[in-house]
């Protein structure tokens, strides 16, 4: 097998579509580093394993010889990122935007090279395009072009507005292609026509169209929706290992499979090891999920920890006890406390109202019992355990103010 067909057959492992692949041959045929870009908008300050998907397979290019190119879209997230929206999204402030940015650069290198990695910035170059150059960007597509992407189409024919700034989201996405001169372009299959949109202006500016790679969207924790941290379906990459664990223990056996195809960093024929064991009944579904949830923890943290994990996990849900050394806090009241606001004081939730939704569905518990009561009031100078959710406990003492 030539050097070739084995890089293809690694960085074609997991993908959607490459666009196209005859292309990509030719250009891992001229032996040069290839530059591999990916864009991340710094929507939010923190990255979970929905995102590594794509940073998994800028591993791979990395490891294979490539460089990387990691563009915050600092300049894009201002505007933001129309895609998959039913509804105008709201731009993030440059404060804003700068702080996700800084978080996004400690927590990539969990998995990227840093010696490897150029990190860029499109405001580098959109900042300094004036008004005429950003017109003769626009110059560059139609609107009837922007409406065959889907969400614009849907938005179009629902009477719902459409801001002129959205159309220019995928022109600069596209033109930071230009700026960088990519070689290939990573991106989720939600992003195919905004880096399609790249080829096509780096034809307009006489340079070799990128190669599209397009990634799948990893599904969260329900299993039905793309994770995402405002559905709370998600496992953060700085989540804590317990908590990291208890959450990949929870997802099905089924969705299983599809977190160790497109996660884990086992190779090909050890995951079919996996799954030909499962199937003949070899080895139980439970502990392969055991040994993913450890490489992941072990990666995000390190092997000791996932060990640990492992040991409060079997403590805390297999025997069904409390952990040891939960938080112990102490609160005071003039009178008597709500459970919601106790909740709140306590950490277990970070608001009245989230305490109150996780009562209703049953996610509440005092020294192990279930409470219901949304209007419960909790009485001074007593103690007790309590628990929200499967892995958030504390010790409470809420003492009477004098």
């Amino acid at each position: 097998m030539s050097d070739i067909t084995q890089s293809l057959l690694i960085i074609k492992h997991g993908v959607e579509e490459i666009l196209l692949e005859e292309e990509l041959r030719a250009k891992l045929q001229t032996g040069k580093p290839l530059r591999i870009k990916a864009g991340f908008d710094p929507t939010a300050p923190d990255l979970h394993l929905g995102h590594t998907v794509l940073i998994n397979k800028l591993r791979q290019f990395q490891m294979l010889g490539h460089h990387i190119l990691f563009l915050i879209g600092d300049f894009t997230g201002m505007i933001g990122d129309p895609t998959g929206k039913n509804v105008t999204r709201q731009p993030l402030s440059r404060e804003q935007v700068a702080d996700n940015a800084r978080t996004y650069q400690e927590q990539i290198f969990k998995i990227l090279d840093p010696n490897a990695t150029e990190i860029c910035f499109n405001s580098t170059w959109m900042n300094s395009m004036d008004a005429a150059g950003l017109i003769q960007l626009a110059a560059q597509h139609t609107v009837a072009r922007m409406l065959e992407r889907d969400d614009f189409h849907k938005r179009y024919h629902q009477g719902q507005p459409i801001a002129i700034h959205e159309f220019l989201y995928p022109l600069i996405q596209g033109y930071d292609s230009v700026a960088l001169r990519a070689d290939v372009e990573l991106g989720g299959t939600d992003q195919k026509f905004n880096l399609l949109v790249g080829r096509e202006l780096q034809k307009h500016y006489q340079q070799s169209p990128q190669v599209v790679i397009t990634l799948p969207i990893l599904e969260g924790l329900d299993g039905v929706q793309k994770m995402s941290k405002s559905l709370h379906n998600y496992i953060g990459i700085n989540d804590g290992p317990q908590d990291m664990f208890g959450k990949i223990m929870s997802i099905s056996d089924t969705l299983m499979w599809r977190y160790i195809d497109l996660l884990s960093f086992k190779t090909p024929d050890e995951i079919h090891h996996w799954k030909r064991s499962a199937l003949e009944e070899n080895i139980n579904p439970r502990d392969i999920k055991v040994a993913f949830a450890q490489e992941i923890i072990a990666r995000f943290h390190n092997a000791v920890a996932a060990e640990q994990a492992y040991q409060q996990f079997v403590l805390q849900f297999q025997q069904k006890e409390i952990p040891d050394n939960i938080p112990e806090i102490t609160l005071s009241t003039t009178s008597t406390m709500s459970l919601g606001q106790l909740l709140k004081e306590a950490g277990l939730t970070a608001s009245t109202s989230e305490s109150l939704r996780m009562i209703a569905q049953g996610g509440v518990k005092i020294d192990s019992e279930k409470v219901s009561d949304k209007a419960l009031q909790i009485a001074p100078d007593c103690t007790h355990v309590y628990q929200v959710g499967k892995r958030r406990f504390a010790k409470v003492t809420l003492l009477k103010q004098s």
